[in-house]
């Protein structure tokens, strides 16, 4: 590994030295994963993935393992505003992919899915998504589906349940205005594409659940105002074995502030004809079971005090439930298959760095498809096969970074100003010391998410470059239970970044950071968390990097639905909580990113960043990527990122 403290260069050739590690460790952070999906065909003879490229399109590519095992690309996708995000095997050799983008309505950006389908060497490519055709009345649907059953028809391979928006239609054939609306349920046939209808569109559906074996059997219904804007709630109905008659199940009611209360639904198991879902208990989500007798008979499956079970593990063609997890200062993972339980334990152990393993599809005859993966190590894949015993190394998750030594992160615990003890993760350099170092606060997006122990592209690029790196896991994250989740992390916004900054704060404390090296990074709600942090405590950061940031709250607002308006709240709280409307308080220089198809933050929310602070006189510079979305899938673009993020926090820090 390359890797020079900023303390041991001197000079104009060491600063330049720096310069070109940096863009060469740059370079290698900056990479696209080398999978972003994969699956394993029914039979287990073959897997398919999706590799993006480094200008920004993508190639399927197809491992025949009972034969060279040479990775083969079947299909490619030129750079543009397509994204090819999966591809699943509906039979031993034909698959289902699904394809999205960005179309622009008026100047209102939306984002639009399709499915299709080909064979496993990339020929015979037919789209699975209904066509809306000539004769649509004036809707578009934005939707083209998602699969909920790969096996609708038992004993027929190739037969898929597939989600569809009916728009209305003009009956060509007696020309008489047809007006079927909503969501329904089609089965397909991946190769022949005949399709009927199962399920009959209703205007206000919002989610089927099938069983894994070709019936639908339980349906959500969100009704939706005058405005077009869907409600905070939603009824489910079920039906029993063999009826077609729909029967109450559960109500979901979403607050304001974005938690839920009561039954939701998520996977059906047939053999013991009951559904797992999500409930609340003593202010925690946990893991229940209800019949779909009529009863309402319900079981607890999973629960830990004051954290939420948040993970629901499924795999095969039939998406069988076999575990749950949670997180506290890592993943656990309770499985209820006896056999994974103990294969997964096993495996942890065998492995080299005893990495956390997670089941990702497995084969009708049992083999297995996992992903293997800690801290310090992206992963690899592998394919385990029960009857042999045998576990075969399939593919790296980032290849460009095989070699380079990371930075261990370990959980840590530091005071909030109120005295609250906040959990976080601390990433230091390899080989570091742990004292007297620049050093970063990296809050998270959401803001319902958390970060979690693991492999982080971000953390470990700035670690391996001499930073030490703290993510928080401020008040208003997800996953600690209702009340550390509070309003949410824009309604409770002055507890969740009093707690950011409380993180800067213990940094320098206990001498991690140096005086005066001390800086913030973070990605959409974090980069709102980084620059609202210095509206807060203007003296605290030296320099703030913002990558898609929200900047004004009122302008979100106006962006967003009748639940996003209610998510972010109202009144005084929503101009003091946009720190493009108190700009003049920011002391401290700002880089900002943002790709201009970004349909998660409108590019505007950085553009009025950038106009706010230069009227401030302060000093800001913004970088826009053409055609890139939320996420910036482009390895030239990341690169940039890293690349410029690092000089600018070394020229900031004086380091």
């Amino acid at each position: 590994m390359m890797g020079l403290s900023a303390a041991s260069l001197s000079g104009a050739g060491s600063a330049l030295a720096q310069a070109d590690e940096g863009t060469v460790i740059a370079a290698k952070f900056g990479a696209l994963e080398s999978v972003r999906q994969i699956s394993l065909s029914t039979d287990g003879s073959k897997i398919a993935y999706v590799a993006p490229q480094g200008d920004g399109g993508a190639r399927l590519m197809v491992v025949d393992l009972a034969g060279d095992g040479v990775p083969k690309a079947v299909l490619a996708q030129r750079p543009g505003p397509e994204t090819l995000r999966s591809c699943s095997w509906a039979t031993a050799t034909r698959l289902v992919c699904r394809n999205t983008t960005v179309y622009d309505y008026g100047g209102y950006l939306l984002p639009i899915s399709r499915l299709f389908a080909l064979d496993s060497d990339g020929g015979n490519v037919q789209r699975v998504s209904a066509g809306t055709g000539s004769d649509t009345l004036g809707s578009v649907a934005l939707t083209g589906g998602s699969v909920i059953d790969w096996a609708a028809v038992p004993g027929k391979p190739g037969r898929i349940l597939v989600t569809r928006f009916f728009v209305p239609q003009q009956a060509s054939q007696v020309g008489i205005k047809r007006d079927v609306t909503g969501f329904g349920v089609e089965e397909v046939d991946v190769t022949s594409l005949s399709r009927h209808t199962v399920e009959r569109p209703v205007a206000e559906a919002s989610e089927y659940i099938s069983d894994g074996h070709g019936n639908v059997r339980i349906m959500g219904v969100q009704p939706i105002d005058g405005n077009g804007d869907r409600r905070g709630q939603v009824t489910y109905s079920f039906r029993q074995p063999g009826s077609r008659e729909w029967q109450s199940l559960s109500k979901v009611r979403l607050d304001a502030s974005g938690r839920e209360d009561g039954f939701n639904p998520l996977a059906i198991d047939a053999a013991r004809n009951v559904v797992y879902g999500w409930q609340a208990l003593n202010g925690a989500q946990a893991l229940y079971t209800m019949a779909l007798d009529g009863s309402g008979k319900q079981e607890l499956v999973l629960a830990r005090d004051g954290v939420d079970v948040d993970g629901l593990i499924q795999i095969g063609r039939d998406q069988r439930v076999v575990g749950a997890s949670y997180a506290t200062d890592r993943r656990m993972v309770e499985f209820f298959d006896p056999a994974l339980k103990k294969l997964g334990a096993g495996l942890g152990k065998a492995l080299p760095g005893q990495p956390s393993v997670a089941f990702m599809d497995a084969s009708d005859d049992g083999k297995l498809l996992l992903l293997a993966s800690s801290d310090v190590d992206p992963g690899t894949f592998y394919r385990y096969d029960p009857a042999t015993r045998q576990l075969a190394p399939l593919l790296p998750v980032r290849a460009e970074l095989a070699g380079v030594t990371m930075g261990t992160m370990k959980s840590v615990t530091y005071p909030a100003a109120d005295g609250t003890m906040i959990p976080a993760y601390l990433t230091l350099p390899p080989g570091s010391s742990g004292k007297n170092l620049p050093a970063i606060v990296m809050p998270h997006g959401g803001p319902s998410s958390r970060d979690e122990w693991g492999f982080d592209w971000l953390v470990q690029f700035f670690a391996v470059r001499g930073y030490a790196v703290l993510q928080p896991n401020f008040r208003g994250s997800a996953g600690y239970g209702s009340d550390w989740y509070q309003r949410n992390g824009f309604r409770s916004w002055r507890t969740a970044i009093g707690d950011v900054n409380d993180a800067g704060r213990w940094l320098t404390a206990q001498g991690i950071a140096a005086p005066g090296k001390l800086g913030i990074v973070g990605w959409s709600y974090g980069g709102y968390a980084a620059l609202q942090s210095s509206v807060l405590d203007p003296e605290l950061f030296k320099a703030i990097v913002a990558v898609a940031p929200v900047t004004d709250l009122q302008r979100l607002r106006v962006d967003s639905s009748k639940l996003g308006r209610d998510f972010i709240g109202e009144g005084p709280q929503v101009t003091e909580g946009s720190p493009a409307q108190n700009a003049g308080r920011i002391k401290a220089p700002v880089l900002l990113f943002h790709g201009d198809h970004d349909v998660n933050v409108d590019i505007a929310q950085s553009r009025i960043m950038e106009d706010k602070l230069r009227g401030a006189g302060k000093a800001v510079t913004l970088v826009t990527f053409p055609g890139l979305d939320h996420q910036l899938l482009s390895a030239a673009a990341r690169t940039r990122v890293l690349a410029e993020s690092d000089a600018f926090l070394r020229k900031a820090m004086g380091f």
